[in-house]
């Protein structure tokens, strides 16, 4: 699926609720100063990957994610896991545990996460 940054500034607004250009425009301007035709251009992008889809409201065109979330997050996620540490989760946890990236309520948050994961099997 591969999203972009700017990509997926568009989409996790249209999981909000579906919009229109002129919509994702004003929402966006002033985070990333964006024109309409920025936004047309990624849009376009976005259609051709069919991540979104589109049904015309009279002569305007109101977008919606063709892409679940929860699918484009782990998609996302298991990318960078395997580009950046070798598709292992442990080594991914050392390098932000190492930067202080983790909070210790993340911490008990992961232990618990991996706990019930491991009561699973």
């Amino acid at each position: 699926m591969q999203i972009t940054v700017s990509e997926w500034k568009i989409i996790d607004l249209l999981w909000k609720k579906p919009m229109t250009i002129m919509q994702l425009t004003k929402e966006l301007h002033d985070e990333t100063q964006w024109t309409k035709y920025t936004i047309i251009v990624l849009l376009k992008r976005m259609l051709e990957k069919n991540t979104v889809r589109y049904t015309m409201e009279g002569r305007t065109k109101l977008f919606y994610p063709n892409v679940k979330r929860e699918d484009a997050e782990i998609e996302e996620s298991e990318d960078l896991l395997n580009k950046v540490f070798d598709g292992k989760i442990s080594l991914m946890v050392s390098a932000l545990a190492n930067k202080n990236k983790i909070s210790d309520e993340e911490i008990d948050a992961l232990c618990k996460m991996l706990n019930l994961e491991r009561s699973k099997k």
